[in-house]
Protein backbone atom coordinates (compact mmCIF):
# COMPACT_ATOMS: atom_id res chain seq x y z
CA UNK A 1 0.00 0.00 0.00
CA UNK A 2 1.24 3.42 -0.68
CA UNK A 3 2.46 5.96 1.84
CA UNK A 4 0.02 8.12 2.67
CA UNK A 5 0.59 11.99 2.39
CA UNK A 6 0.90 14.30 5.17
CA UNK A 7 -1.90 17.01 4.63
CA UNK A 8 -0.16 20.48 5.40
CA UNK A 9 -3.77 21.79 6.69
CA UNK A 10 -3.40 20.02 9.57
CA UNK A 11 0.69 21.01 10.15
CA UNK A 12 -0.37 23.98 12.80
CA UNK A 13 -1.75 21.40 14.56
CA UNK A 14 1.10 19.55 15.40
CA UNK A 15 3.16 22.37 15.34
CA UNK A 16 1.42 23.85 18.39
CA UNK A 17 1.10 20.78 20.72
CA UNK A 18 2.74 21.72 24.25
CA UNK A 19 1.93 18.18 25.25
CA UNK A 20 2.53 14.72 23.47
CA UNK A 21 4.25 16.24 20.70
CA UNK A 22 6.90 13.58 19.90
CA UNK A 23 4.40 11.15 20.70
CA UNK A 24 1.79 12.54 18.20
CA UNK A 25 4.87 13.09 15.35
CA UNK A 26 6.10 9.36 15.87
CA UNK A 27 1.84 8.72 15.94
CA UNK A 28 1.33 10.27 12.73
CA UNK A 29 4.34 8.88 10.82
CA UNK A 30 3.17 5.02 11.58
CA UNK A 31 -0.42 5.54 10.44
CA UNK A 32 0.90 7.74 7.45
CA UNK A 33 2.89 4.69 6.62
CA UNK A 34 -0.03 2.25 6.55
CA UNK A 35 -1.37 4.45 3.62
CA UNK A 36 -4.23 6.16 5.01
CA UNK A 37 -5.74 9.90 3.98
CA UNK A 38 -5.03 12.65 6.62
CA UNK A 39 -7.74 14.66 7.13
CA UNK A 40 -8.95 16.55 10.79
CA UNK A 41 -12.28 15.97 12.37
CA UNK A 42 -13.49 16.57 15.50
CA UNK A 43 -10.66 19.35 16.28
CA UNK A 44 -8.46 15.70 16.09
CA UNK A 45 -6.25 14.27 13.62
CA UNK A 46 -8.47 11.63 11.97
CA UNK A 47 -7.21 9.25 9.36
CA UNK A 48 -9.18 7.45 6.82
CA UNK A 49 -9.67 4.80 4.02
CA UNK A 50 -11.91 5.69 1.19
CA UNK A 51 -13.46 8.33 3.38
CA UNK A 52 -14.03 6.08 6.28
CA UNK A 53 -12.58 7.26 9.62
CA UNK A 54 -10.10 3.79 10.61
CA UNK A 55 -8.31 5.90 13.49
CA UNK A 56 -7.65 9.39 15.45
CA UNK A 57 -5.11 10.80 17.33
CA UNK A 58 -6.02 12.44 20.41
CA UNK A 59 -3.89 13.15 23.66
CA UNK A 60 -5.19 13.93 27.29
CA UNK A 61 -3.28 14.71 30.76
CA UNK A 62 -2.32 11.09 31.44
CA UNK A 63 -2.05 10.01 28.49
CA UNK A 64 -2.23 10.29 24.37
CA UNK A 65 -4.04 7.31 22.09
CA UNK A 66 -4.76 6.16 19.26
CA UNK A 67 -8.24 5.48 18.68
CA UNK A 68 -9.92 2.90 16.75
CA UNK A 69 -13.36 4.33 15.31
CA UNK A 70 -14.24 0.19 15.34
CA UNK A 71 -12.05 -1.25 17.78
CA UNK A 72 -14.22 -3.81 18.90
CA UNK A 73 -13.90 -5.34 15.30
CA UNK A 74 -10.49 -5.88 15.90
CA UNK A 75 -8.91 -9.32 17.63
CA UNK A 76 -6.45 -7.74 20.03
CA UNK A 77 -4.00 -10.77 20.57
CA UNK A 78 -1.57 -8.67 22.27
CA UNK A 79 -4.34 -7.35 24.75
CA UNK A 80 -3.82 -3.62 24.72
CA UNK A 81 -7.28 -1.90 23.30
CA UNK A 82 -9.05 -0.43 25.91
CA UNK A 83 -12.78 0.19 25.90
CA UNK A 84 -12.80 3.93 27.27
CA UNK A 85 -16.29 3.51 29.19
CA UNK A 86 -18.72 0.53 29.40
CA UNK A 87 -21.37 2.77 27.00
CA UNK A 88 -18.94 3.22 24.53
CA UNK A 89 -19.83 0.25 21.74
CA UNK A 90 -17.21 0.89 18.91
CA UNK A 91 -14.54 1.95 19.34
CA UNK A 92 -11.26 1.32 21.46
CA UNK A 93 -7.90 3.47 22.12
CA UNK A 94 -4.21 2.00 22.51
CA UNK A 95 -2.50 4.53 24.86
CA UNK A 96 0.85 5.73 25.45
CA UNK A 97 2.84 7.87 27.81
CA UNK A 98 5.89 8.16 25.78
CA UNK A 99 7.83 8.34 22.75
CA UNK A 100 9.87 5.05 23.47
CA UNK A 101 6.56 2.93 24.01
CA UNK A 102 5.52 3.67 20.87
CA UNK A 103 8.57 3.15 19.26
CA UNK A 104 9.02 -0.45 20.08
CA UNK A 105 5.06 -1.13 19.24
CA UNK A 106 5.37 0.24 15.73
CA UNK A 107 5.07 -2.90 13.86
CA UNK A 108 2.32 -3.92 16.62
CA UNK A 109 0.39 -0.97 15.71
CA UNK A 110 1.02 -1.24 12.07
CA UNK A 111 -0.99 -4.94 12.50
CA UNK A 112 -3.85 -3.48 14.03
CA UNK A 113 -4.11 -0.33 11.79
CA UNK A 114 -4.10 -3.15 8.92
CA UNK A 115 -6.55 -5.35 10.73
CA UNK A 116 -8.89 -1.99 10.99
CA UNK A 117 -8.63 -1.14 7.25
CA UNK A 118 -9.11 -4.83 5.96
CA UNK A 119 -12.26 -4.75 8.38
CA UNK A 120 -13.33 -1.60 6.70
CA UNK A 121 -12.95 -2.75 3.44
CA UNK A 122 -14.54 -6.21 4.09
CA UNK A 123 -17.98 -3.59 5.60
CA UNK A 124 -17.60 -5.17 8.81
CA UNK A 125 -20.19 -3.10 11.14
CA UNK A 126 -20.59 -2.95 14.67
CA UNK A 127 -23.70 -4.53 16.10
CA UNK A 128 -25.42 -1.48 18.86
CA UNK A 129 -26.96 -2.04 21.27
CA UNK A 130 -30.74 -1.22 20.34
CA UNK A 131 -32.01 2.14 22.81
CA UNK A 132 -34.66 -0.69 23.83
CA UNK A 133 -31.84 -2.75 25.88
CA UNK A 134 -31.52 0.43 27.70
CA UNK A 135 -34.00 0.82 30.99
CA UNK A 136 -35.86 3.98 31.03
CA UNK A 137 -35.62 5.20 34.52
CA UNK A 138 -38.81 5.03 36.68
CA UNK A 139 -38.86 9.00 37.18
CA UNK A 140 -39.24 9.41 33.46
CA UNK A 141 -41.51 6.76 32.74
CA UNK A 142 -43.57 8.70 35.64
CA UNK A 143 -43.26 12.01 33.37
CA UNK A 144 -44.20 9.85 30.01
CA UNK A 145 -47.43 8.55 31.83
CA UNK A 146 -48.26 12.46 33.10
CA UNK A 147 -47.45 14.24 30.09
CA UNK A 148 -47.98 11.89 26.47
CA UNK A 149 -46.81 14.29 24.06
CA UNK A 150 -43.23 14.20 26.03
CA UNK A 151 -42.97 10.30 25.16
CA UNK A 152 -44.36 10.43 21.53
CA UNK A 153 -41.34 13.75 21.34
CA UNK A 154 -39.11 11.41 22.78
CA UNK A 155 -39.79 8.74 20.92
CA UNK A 156 -39.41 10.65 17.60
CA UNK A 157 -35.68 11.85 18.60
CA UNK A 158 -32.63 9.73 17.00
CA UNK A 159 -31.26 7.04 18.58
CA UNK A 160 -28.26 8.35 19.64
CA UNK A 161 -30.08 11.78 21.43
CA UNK A 162 -32.33 8.81 22.74
CA UNK A 163 -29.56 6.93 24.32
CA UNK A 164 -27.56 10.37 25.24
CA UNK A 165 -30.77 11.33 27.72
CA UNK A 166 -31.51 7.47 28.84
CA UNK A 167 -27.61 7.03 30.15
CA UNK A 168 -27.59 10.65 31.36
CA UNK A 169 -30.57 10.21 33.56
CA UNK A 170 -30.11 7.20 34.60
CA UNK A 171 -26.29 7.88 35.33
CA UNK A 172 -27.86 9.69 38.56
CA UNK A 173 -27.88 7.92 42.02
CA UNK A 174 -30.39 9.33 43.87
CA UNK A 175 -34.20 9.38 42.56
CA UNK A 176 -34.43 13.07 43.50
CA UNK A 177 -31.62 13.82 40.93
CA UNK A 178 -33.04 12.21 37.95
CA UNK A 179 -36.25 13.91 38.70
CA UNK A 180 -34.40 17.24 38.32
CA UNK A 181 -32.07 15.76 35.28
CA UNK A 182 -35.69 15.17 33.94
CA UNK A 183 -37.57 18.53 34.79
CA UNK A 184 -34.74 20.23 33.37
CA UNK A 185 -34.69 18.55 29.95
CA UNK A 186 -38.31 18.53 28.70
CA UNK A 187 -38.41 21.78 27.11
CA UNK A 188 -35.40 20.26 25.31
CA UNK A 189 -37.20 17.22 24.25
CA UNK A 190 -40.40 18.54 23.48
CA UNK A 191 -38.55 20.84 21.09
CA UNK A 192 -36.92 17.77 19.50
CA UNK A 193 -33.22 18.28 20.76
CA UNK A 194 -30.65 16.73 22.28
CA UNK A 195 -28.85 16.65 25.27
CA UNK A 196 -26.37 19.39 23.86
CA UNK A 197 -28.61 21.07 21.26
Amino acid sequence: MAKGERNPKIDPYFNKLKQWKAEFELLREIVLDCGLTEDFKWMHPCYTFDDKNIVLIHGFKEYCALLFHKGALLKDPHGILIQQTENVQAARQIRFTSVQEIDEMQLILKTYIDEAIAAEKAGLQIEFKKNTEYAIPEELQNKFDEIPELKSSFEALTPGRQRAYLLHFSGAKQAKTRESRIEKYIPHILNGKGLDD
